[in-house]
């Protein structure tokens, strides 16, 4: 773990810190946000199960309102048309979940705890797990939650600090979890600002 440390203190010191702070404000920013801004992050960390976050953001900027303003099918066509691998699949999920869109603020509000909305929308969002859940949650500026992808996993074995799970169960990714939250305590980082230094250190990249 102190090498990994080591690694995490450098980046803090490095440009990098700057675009990850920005990123940070903007989603706390939004967390106070209209109904259909959360919405579409919704729809946007719907989208990157098993796929690529980069092109789920490129999706959500264009399709934008059309989120809810398109038709099951017509959503199912400009998914396909932009590429994503499981349109049909996320098209419907999508238009289902549509009933929130007017009260997900206040839903979240009601709800109040990060770890309990997470359960809620593990239970109620078909096709949201643990990990798209948490993304949603830290994307709107709930920050102690922790996003377990591959890169994240890779990364931990690679650094011995796990063995490579089979299946990520709901309980393996809470045990991740609070490996995660401790490495974040000892670098003073949460879990959503220590995701992004993670997340571009493996990729290059800081996106959402």
């Amino acid at each position: 773990m102190e090498k990994l440390i080591i690694r995490i203190e450098k980046l803090k010191k490095s440009p990098l810190k700057k675009i990850i702070d920005e990123r940070i404000n903007e989603f706390k920013n939004l967390r106070n946000s209209k109904n259909e801004d959360l919405f579409k992050e919704l729809c946007f960390c719907l989208m990157t199960a098993n796929f690529q976050a980069e092109k789920s953001w490129e999706i959500q900027k264009e399709i934008d309102e059309g989120f809810w303003e398109l038709s099951e099918k017509e959503l199912k066509i400009k998914l396909r048309e932009m590429g994503h691998r499981f349109w049909p699949q996320r098209a419907s999920r999508i238009y289902e979940i549509r009933p929130l869109r007017n009260n997900i603020r206040k839903k979240l509000k009601e709800l109040g705890d990060e770890k309990i909305i997470r359960l809620w929308l593990v239970e109620n969002v078909k096709g949201l797990g643990m990990k798209e859940a948490s993304h949603f949650l830290r994307n709107i500026g709930y920050l102690n939650v922790a996003i377990i992808d591959k890169h994240i996993i890779n990364l931990l074995v690679e650094e011995d600090l796990i063995e490579r799970p089979k299946t990520i169960t709901p309980k393996k990714y809470l045990e991740i979890e609070n490996l995660l939250k401790e490495i974040s305590e000892k670098v003073g980082l949460n879990l959503g600002e220590l995701d992004l230094y993670l997340w571009s250190e493996q990729t290059g990249k800081v996106l959402k």
